[in-house]
């Protein structure tokens, strides 16, 4: 089960959710709250937006709504929240229930959360929805997607540096020729002086 929330604070929409959600992308960012009981939230990324580009109108909806997801947190002002890559969650068997930590703390990234916002966790509530998606099968479209683009941009950049090449190629021939003609039998023989009228350096005069 995974509830999903629409934030409209960015165009195109950004889709915020929570639940279990072991075969997301391992790009998701996933907020907590520091230091508290909280559920995790998952931010899918949108195009060409990586976890350390966010744009804050979006962190604000993510960590207003992940500390309206605490217990403990949306009793409180002044909290943090913390988010990170997926990848970069680290769990093992030793770790209580509920317990992370990270591969890389550098990738770590915190937003201060003041006071609880209700005008952003009412808008974020009215978007709603519970599903009960394929994981698997949605992570499998989302690469595949992400291979197709990415082999699509390769070859754009093969086609450019084979368009660039081509070009090199025909102004190196040019250059290397540009004088041929200027030593053509024709040419030669119109700068000669052999066949010119006796008088012709008359016209000099």
């Amino acid at each position: 089960m995974v509830y999903y929330y629409t934030s409209n604070v960015v165009s195109p929409s950004a889709f915020i959710y929570a639940g279990k959600d072991k075969y997301e992308s391992t790009t998701s960012p996933r907020f907590h709250v520091d230091n508290l009981s909280s559920a995790h939230i998952y931010l899918r990324l949108r195009d060409n937006e990586t976890w350390d580009n966010i744009p804050q109108a979006l962190l604000d909806d993510c960590a207003q709504l992940t500390k309206a997801n605490s217990i403990e947190g949306n009793k409180k002002d002044n909290i943090t929240v913390i988010y990170t890559p997926w990848s970069n969650l680290m769990k093992n068997a030793s770790m209580a229930a509920g317990q992370v930590s990270f591969h890389n703390p550098k990738m770590v990234k915190k937003v201060f959360v003041p006071a609880r916002e209700n005008t952003i966790v009412n808008r974020l509530n009215k978007t709603k929805v519970e599903k009960f998606p394929d994981l698997m099968a949605e992570k499998e479209e989302y690469l595949k997607k992400q291979r197709k683009e990415e082999r699509r941009l390769r070859d754009e950049k093969k086609a450019e540096e084979k368009k660039a090449k081509k070009q090199r190629e025909e102004m190196k021939w040019q250059k290397e020729h540009a004088y041929d003609d200027m030593f053509s039998e024709e040419n030669l023989h119109m700068s000669s002086n052999q066949d010119r009228d006796p008088d012709f350096l008359d016209d000099f005069m």
